[in-house]
């Protein structure tokens, strides 16, 4: 549907049976987000909190929070954006089908973004940072953030809508050594285009103006998390997705949504930073305080008569922002294949925090005259992914070819079994060292610094995996947590000098025992816990795992600086000191909270 704005969408979620209104008075500290968290956990409804603690203003939250609530929202528009992003990739598909080129071509006019004149905008109340909803989402949050924001920035060698940037990067309101309601944190990751806008502002050393969007119609919010191709303006996109064309105006030399619910304006001063965080971040850990951007508060304005503020609670995954991931797969997920020829496709892993776990599948193609199978174009594709976009943040790549039947990348099990079937891990790890990773990942050393590692898979069965555990392992506490890939616990991670001893330790106990069956052992702080299901494989290995410093193996060798082993691979993932504590729900919240879930509550027989 062609919503003009939030509240057009929470009526339709509502009279669809998607949205549920909590009528009790919620506490925006802890409270909120604890429902929230909850009830998605249960695939449960969007909420709208009515009566927030110390706040005039309503919330929603859970709106995108299964793929099929965010195909209803998109219903009328989905499939007519994912055949025009077909046809940019593949233009010779216009002389086929003339006519639904033309009718496309009708529907992209809904990408020009529209200008209207700030006198004929309905109504927006000037107000300040601490009227907004002040929500702290977990309990050692440095204070409260936006979490769904739309961070509107534009290129000062390009000004305009055209050449603009809108961005979902999150917002700390309050807390550290911010200014009340003059100052607010920016915190964005590597590879953003806002990033691209403050170079230009600190090299001329002119503050770069930006405006924060909260709320509006859901295709707007959307916009800001999509990762288009160069050039394509997210608010065209937003545009098209709403079947709507994005309108605007400006207010003293910053650019106002005028369908958002809640406008923030402001500028962010050329070599101004303070520390920004704790947040409890979407990889399952908090992120910890850095110096990040300052935005110096110009003006906050409710936009419209009962504005609506729509927030998201992230965590270890899945939460609400996986299914905006499966909602960008749904549009877009075929275009990768087209931007890197050869790749077929591939799976950023939800369960392991997206970035640090990507798998893939690409062609081998460039030697087809040799007997020998190995690895060719998988290592240029691997680079290839390594150095583009957001992808550039991955950690771990995991890419296999082959003429025989290949795993489906979403099939983790399976995946893994084919890997393991038919690596050579003398010859298909290719390491990069001292590197860019994600932000949130604190796995490295140092923030966005760490490590990388391709396993490149093309060639016959090599190894057969075993189920079994295999006997004879003495001082350690070991579990399969699938054929071939065995969890190991028993000595804690004390520094990296002491782990090449626990590891010689770990060795000199597997020399002993027949590991023929097992092609990766996973080193962990608690074997149980990790081999319980493959979730929690993936999130305690490729989490707490840095390639370069983490990755043994048994019978290791290096040769002309090409580090090998015969084999079974070793990743320790046991907790370090310098890692970032996992997030845990606080109980007394808990607690609060169950009288909405009982009988007579507005939730009552939603989870």
């Amino acid at each position: 549907m062609n919503y003009p704005d939030l509240q057009s969408c929470l009526r339709d979620l509502e009279k669809s049976g998607q949205l549920i209104r909590v009528k009790e008075v919620v506490d925006p500290h802890l409270e909120m987000a604890a429902i929230h968290l909850r009830v998605h956990e249960k695939g449960g409804p969007a909420l709208l909190f009515e009566n927030l603690k110390d706040c005039r203003y309503s919330a929603v939250s859970n709106i995108f929070g299964t793929l099929d609530r965010s195909r209803h929202i998109f219903r009328d528009h989905l499939e007519d954006v994912k055949k025009l992003m077909y046809l940019r990739d593949h233009p010779e598909s216009i002389l086929k089908n003339p006519a639904l080129a033309l009718r496309l071509g009708f529907f992209a006019r809904k990408a020009l973004p529209k200008r209207i004149r700030s006198a004929s905008h309905r109504f927006f109340e000037e107000i300040k940072i601490s009227d907004l909803p002040q929500i702290v989402h977990w309990p050692g949050d440095g204070g409260a953030f936006i979490t769904l924001p739309q961070v509107y920035s534009e290129d000062l060698d390009a000004p305009g809508v055209l050449h603009s940037n809108l961005g979902m990067y999150r917002i700390q309101l309050s807390g550290n050594d911010y200014l009340q309601n003059k100052e607010i944190g920016l915190h964005y990751q590597l590879h953003r285009g806002i990033g691209i806008h403050q170079t230009k502002s600190e090299k001329k050393g002119i503050p770069l103006q930006v405006s924060v969007f909260i709320g509006g119609p859901p295709a707007h919010s959307l916009a800001a998390v999509m990762p288009l191709p160069e050039g394509m303006s997210e608010l065209g996109f937003a545009g098209l997705m709403g079947g709507r064309r994005f309108r605007y105006f400006y207010e003293d030399g910053n650019l106002l949504s005028a369908e958002a619910d809640f406008v923030i304006t402001g500028e962010v001063l050329c070599g101004h930073t303070k520390l920004e965080g704790p947040f409890g971040d979407h990889l399952g850990y908090y992120s910890l305080q850095h110096p990040f951007p300052v935005m110096r508060v110009k003006k906050v304005f409710a936009n419209r008569k009962n504005p609506i503020w729509p927030f998201t609670v992230v965590g270890r995954p899945p939460q609400e922002d996986t299914q905006f991931g499966a909602l960008i797969h749904d549009i877009a997920g075929k275009t990768l294949s087209k931007e890197i020829p050869g790749l077929l496709v591939l799976n950023a892993v939800d369960a392991a925090g997206v970035h640090p776990l990507l798998l893939a599948l690409g062609s081998e193609r460039y030697t087809p005259y040799l007997a020998e199978k190995r690895p060719s174009e998988l290592i240029t594709l691997s680079n290839r992914i390594f150095g583009t976009g957001q992808l550039s943040l991955a950690k771990y790549l995991f890419i296999a070819a082959g003429s025989d039947s290949l795993p489906d990348v979403n099939d983790l099990q399976g995946f893994f079994i084919y890997c393991l079937e038919r690596v050579d891990f003398s010859r298909d790890l290719h390491f990069q060292t001292k590197t860019s990773i994600d932000t949130l990942d604190y796995s490295g050393t140092e923030v966005n610094s760490g490590s990388k590692v391709a396993v490149t898979i093309y060639g016959d069965l090599c190894r057969t995996l075993s189920g079994e555990l295999p006997s004879g392992i003495s001082n350690f506490k070991s579990k399969m947590i699938m054929p071939g890939i065995m969890a190991l616990s028993g000595i804690d991670f004390n520094s990296y000098r002491q782990a090449h001893s626990d590891i010689l330790q770990i060795k000199k106990a597997l020399e002993l025992v027949d590991l023929k069956g097992i092609g990766l052992i996973v080193i962990c702080d608690d074997s149980d816990f990790t081999a319980k299901n493959l979730s929690n494989f993936v999130w305690v290995t490729f989490t707490r795992s840095n390639p370069s410093h983490d990755i043994y193996g048994m019978g290791e060798e290096v040769t002309n600086k090409h580090w090998g082993c015969k084999g079974p691979l070793m990743i320790d993932a046991r907790t370090k000191p310098h890692h970032a504590p996992p997030l845990v729900k606080d109980p007394l919240t808990e607690e609060k909270i169950d009288h909405i879930f009982r009988l007579g509550g507005s939730l009552n027989g939603v989870v």
